[in-house]
């Protein structure tokens, strides 16, 4: 396993971000706590269920019943939750759970993304980002980071999070190229 650190990089001017598209209120949704999207739907988890969402319309097409506390991805086949302690493989057209890893932050994990054929997954708490293997949970590699880690995605090679404190956004890159964003904060970028 390896333990990487994020560096100080120069400040970025931040910059209005261009909202697009906006989706919800959902019904029986307090909140939505992971987004994912799997090249045709919008997957949003809200607590005790797992919306698809058509994106041109933004009607909700399906609702799986199953745990949703934190993070969504989808790795092209299946999705992924973070289900309190555990991370849940779910078929997208039954909504069965066809396999669960165990959650590496055991239960404070707070995003998760699939890249690199990894599953990457946040700890708000710990200032970390954890590589895991999707087959075993087991970690492949540390990213700390010196704020709170909510949500992370992959963008062009880059794995990026945003912070629990507002107007504020850290990323970290991948081995294979720096770091860039916008933001009123700065980057962080992780040292191979």
């Amino acid at each position: 396993m390896r333990n990487d650190t994020l560096d100080r990089q120069p400040e970025t001017p931040a910059r209005p971000a261009e909202i697009v598209r906006e989706y919800g209120p959902f019904n029986d949704a307090g909140a939505v706590h992971g987004v994912s999207y799997d090249g045709s739907r919008v997957w949003a988890a809200t607590g005790a269920h797992l919306l698809a969402i058509d994106p041109a319309s933004g009607d909700v097409t399906r609702t799986l019943d199953c745990p949703c506390d934190a993070g969504t991805a989808f790795d092209g086949s299946h999705l992924w939750q973070i289900a309190e302690s555990r991370i849940d493989k779910i078929e997208p057209a039954t909504g069965k759970v066809v396999a669960s890893i165990p959650a590496p932050g055991n239960g404070c994990d707070s995003g998760l993304t699939w890249a690199e054929g990894s599953l990457w997954v946040g700890n708000y708490r710990g200032r970390q980002i954890h590589q895991i293997d999707p087959a075993t949970g087991a970690i492949q590699r540390t990213i700390a980071s010196n704020r709170f880690v909510t949500g992370v995605t992959w963008v062009d090679g880059e794995l990026w999070h945003g912070t629990g404190k507002a107007t504020r956004a850290n990323c970290a890159a991948s081995t294979r190229k720096a770091a860039t964003c916008s933001s009123a904060w700065p980057c962080r970028k992780a040292r191979a």
